[in-house]
Formats: C-alpha cells, sequence, structure tokens
C-alpha cells in the first residue's frame, strides 16, 4: 500500500512541474502567435518580420501557425501601448516597434504608456546603421552641399520616436544642418515615397532599407547617400561620413553618441510584461534559433536583409544604460526630441 500511495504521489509531482517540453508543446499547439508591427506595410521593419514570421513556427514546440498585422500610428506608439498594456503575457503576441521609443519615455513624453524596463525582449535581427539620403533633384549629393544649402532641406519622416525623425532632429542641433523634418507618414515606405517623388529633399532611414527597398533607386543615383549617423562606418560605405567627424563641441559629440545608442539596436522583438520567465526563454531562443535558421538565412539574403542577431538579454542592457544619462543631457534631449505642444 505505501509502495501505491508513494507511486501515486510521484505521478501527481510531476504532471503539476512547470516548463516541462511537452507541456510548451502543448500549450501552442493549434495556437497562432501574432507579430504586431508598429508601422506600415512595405517598410523594413515590416520586411523583416515577415520574413522571421515564415519561419519562426519550426523553432516553436507545437509549431503554432503566425500571422503579421500593422498596427500602426504615433510613431509605433500606439503598437508598443497596446503590447504592454492589452496584449496578455502568454506567449501569443509579439511586438515590433522602434527602439528610440525608449528615449520618448526617458523624456517624459506622456503619449508612452509603458516602461520599456519591464518588456521581455527577444533579441534584434540586426544592428541598424542609418544614413541620411536625398533625391537627385534637391541638389544634394554630398555633406558639403547640405552644410551650403541655401534653404532648409525637407526631411520626410513617420514622428517622434523613431530615427525617420530623432536623427535628422539630433543632427540639426549637434551640426547646424539646414532642414526642417516633415512629420505624420504612416511609415516608412510611405516617407520613402515622398522623397522619390519630390514631395520633400530627403529621408534618414537604415542603410539596410537602401539596399533592399529602395536598392534600385540608389543605384540607378536617382537618390545620394550623403551622411552615416552611425558611429562606425557601414562596412560597405566607408566614402560616406560619418556625422561624429563633424561634431565639434562636447555637447554635439553626446548628441551623436546617444541617436547612436538609442538607435542601433533599432528593431527589438518584445513580448508583454510579466510572463512566465520559462517562456520567455522559450521564446528568446526560438527567435534565435530562427535568425541562424539555413533556410531563413537563404531568404533573408535573398531579400538583401542583414542579419547579425542579438540576443534579448543584450538587448534589455543596452537600453538599461539610456536610463542612467546626465540630467541635462535628458534637459536637452527633450529641448530637441520631444513633440512640442
Amino acid at each position: 500500500m505505501r509502495r501505491i500511495v508513494s507511486t501515486w504521489i510521484a505521478l501527481i509531482f510531476l504532471a503539476v512541474l512547470p516548463g516541462k517540453p511537452a507541456d510548451a508543446q502543448e500549450s501552442y499547439k493549434d495556437k497562432t502567435i501574432r507579430f504586431i508591427v508598429g508601422y506600415s506595410a512595405g517598410g523594413s521593419f515590416d520586411l523583416y518580420t515577415r520574413v522571421i514570421a515564415r519561419h519562426f513556427s519550426k523553432h516553436v514546440p507545437g509549431n503554432p501557425t503566425t500571422l503579421v498585422e500593422n498596427m500602426t500610428g504615433a510613431s509605433g506608439i500606439i503598437a508598443a501601448n497596446h503590447l504592454y498594456n492589452i496584449a496578455k503575457p502568454d506567449g501569443l503576441t509579439i511586438g515590433a516597434w522602434a527602439a528610440p521609443l525608449v528615449l520618448q519615455q526617458i523624456m517624459g513624453n506622456e503619449a508612452v504608456k509603458f516602461d520599456a524596463r519591464k518588456f521581455g525582449y527577444l533579441g534584434v535581427p540586426s544592428p541598424y546603421d542609418t544614413v541620411c539620403t536625398f533625391n537627385d533633384k534637391s541638389g544634394i549629393a554630398t555633406i558639403d552641399d547640405w552644410f551650403k544649402a541655401k534653404r532648409p532641406m525637407k526631411i520626410s519622416s513617420i514622428g517622434p520616436g523613431t530615427s525617420t525623425s530623432d536623427i535628422p532632429r539630433l543632427l540639426k542641433a549637434a551640426l547646424n544642418l539646414p532642414l526642417d523634418v516633415l512629420e505624420g507618414y504612416k511609415g516608412g515606405a510611405d516617407a520613402r515615397l515622398a522623397v522619390e517623388s519630390s514631395e520633400v529633399d530627403g529621408y534618414c532611414g537604415s542603410w539596410q532599407t537602401v539596399e533592399t527597398v529602395w536598392r534600385s533607386a540608389y543605384e540607378s543615383g536617382k537618390i545620394h547617400a550623403v551622411l552615416q549617423a552611425s558611429l562606425q562606418s557601414h562596412p560597405r560605405y566607408k566614402k560616406v561620413p560619418l556625422a561624429i567627424d563633424y561634431a565639434k563641441t562636447d555637447l554635439a559629440k553626446q548628441l551623436v553618441t546617444v541617436a547612436d545608442s538609442a538607435h542601433g539596436a533599432q528593431f527589438p522583438y518584445t513580448v508583454p510584461p510579466g510572463m512566465a520567465k520559462d517562456r520567455l526563454e522559450l521564446l528568446q531562443k526560438a527567435f534565435v534559433d530562427t535568425l541562424k535558421d539555413p533556410e531563413f538565412l537563404a531568404e533573408a539574403n535573398k531579400s538583401k536583409l542583414d542579419i547579425e542577431v542579438i540576443d534579448g538579454p543584450a538587448i534589455a542592457k543596452k537600453f538599461g544604460t539610456l536610463f542612467d544619462l546626465q540630467p541635462d543631457t535628458v534637459g536637452k534631449l527633450k529641448e530637441v526630441l520631444l513633440p512640442k505642444r
């Protein structure tokens, strides 16, 4: 009788143990994981997400279905707020929003209803290298042309909290470049279309975008790369000058450095706060495994997507350092980047 009782106790104990592979497989079987992209279809963030989603299921126990939804508005804040406040921490919702929104929180943007330190970070597919480009009608083909421009150059932008807005604003403050930022485009695709149609003069986005969806325009000379905002040159574009080389004061150098810190890991994939540790670790591993999957890499290469995965814990640590910025630096950032009422 004692042996029978002991056996039953052991079976009950095993049944309630959390985090077992069988439990995870069962919980994801016949489920759907939804990727929420905070920007319009056709942009580089959207493109990355759709390729990732097509391969993600293979690396999650139970092989759930995946789908991608674009939740645009407020420069990605609507999507990030939704992920933080509405989405359940059940592992079925993954958010894709721009890293510079972390700065918007630090600066006190009232539209931000999240604490970036509490998200669960899965990782970033690649470092983000920002470059400012101009169309061939603007008269700007080099950085010297830009400094000498007789009028402010019109730069298309999604809005505050994205590289398309923050980078040109920081460059204007740091280098005294003549420019005006025109915000309100729903995504990078719309902002680039404005450049191509000469509605505006230029656009500050990623080299990855130039090499993928804007490749033909770049190679044909319809757009010109003028200035890199990253602290180090992109390996394939070393002839394009760096903004940091034109920063003459300590404050100017700080602004360019913050731009790189906040924007260099542009595309974080995150889950709602409060997720169980084992479930978060499962998804973090699935994300990294997906981005190392040979079939995924073949498709990414075909789409000209740079892949150099940075894992979730490293991204969480990187963003955490932004909360240690000195008050005077935060004050200047507020002056430059916070939306004016």
